[in-house]
């Protein structure tokens, strides 16, 4: 059987398939939105006699309303034909989906009369199932659509095409929630908190006062010198074992001050000929 990839797309309404799509399309994917799970397998058979396309890309979610009952054995049923197949999740806050509900002023397809996080919460329920079967998930809160299109473009086109790791180091607010895309998770809550400093309460961690007070204190450098340890071992396993994309996030407190300035510090760090590194800052302007 022809060499053909299968990328399949799910997620609640509103994390942004739409955009991933079109990205997608962009990077030569043969596209539909849509699809009846049923009709995956046939469809998949059709293009692998057409001898011209090679990648695939479908859109299956909770439009499709026997997608969660049918969805697991007919993904097994491609991987099990000989199909590459890998199913990316696409997921954001509540609070981010309500507020995209609300500036696009679109109706929830399971809120009817409710409120749109009611329907929000009703669609996790539905597809936690799914979400547990995802080879990639991709926390979109926080996120442009142009944000989203460049990790979709790296993800599927980046450094991994030239044998290269590439590593998002990403700095959170514990007060938000911990990102659901999340490899690797650190806690740097015990170091000191620049916020409770007058002087630099209202900067953030890429001000070089801000970085300057979490830097030069000896725990942080310590901590610094055993996480670059712990993650020079890491990293190459991770390679080794196929991975070649990884998400470090870096959690405070607010995700404004010490994070940040970890973050900015690290992605340098451990940035290398055969490790390539994005930072992105997720909570550094909430108030």
């Amino acid at each position: 059987m022809k060499e053909l990839r299968l990328v399949v797309l799910s997620g609640p309404s509103g994390s942004g398939k739409s955009t991933v799509i079109k990205a997608l399309e962009d990077l030569g994917f043969f596209c539909v939105d849509n699809m009846p799970v049923a009709l995956l397998p046939k469809f998949m058979e059709l293009l692998a006699q057409s001898g011209e396309i090679t990648k695939v890309a479908a859109v299956v979610d909770i439009r499709e309303r026997q997608f969660l009952k049918e969805f697991t054995p007919v993904f097994n049923e491609l991987k099990a034909a000989g199909y590459t197949a890998e199913l990316i999740f696409l997921d954001a806050s509540d609070d981010s989906l309500v507020r995209r509900f609300s500036e696009t002023r679109r109706r929830h397809p399971l809120a009817d009369s409710d409120t749109p996080l009611e329907g929000i919460l009703r669609e996790r329920d539905i597809l936690k199932e799914v979400r547990e079967h995802a080879d990639k998930v991709i926390d979109t809160t926080g996120f442009t659509v142009h944000d989203l299109r460049d990790v979709i473009k790296e993800y599927f086109s980046g450094p991994a095409a030239q044998g290269r790791m590439s590593v998002n180091v990403l700095s959170f607010g514990y007060r938000y929630g911990i990102p659901t895309d999340a490899d690797l998770v650190f806690d740097i809550r015990f170091l000191p908190n620049p916020y409770f400093v007058s002087s630099l309460k209202w900067l953030d961690g890429k001000d070089e006062k801000v970085r300057e007070f979490v830097l030069s204190n000896p725990v942080t450098m310590e901590f610094l010198k055993r996480l670059r340890s712990f993650l020079d071992y890491l990293i190459p396993l991770y390679w080794k074992e196929g991975k070649s994309y990884l998400t470090i996030a870096i959690g405070c407190t607010g995700g404004r001050h010490r994070s940040v300035a970890i973050t900015e510090f690290l992605a340098g760090e451990i940035a290398s000929e055969a490790v390539v590194t994005k930072k992105r800052h997720r909570d550094m302007y909430r108030v």
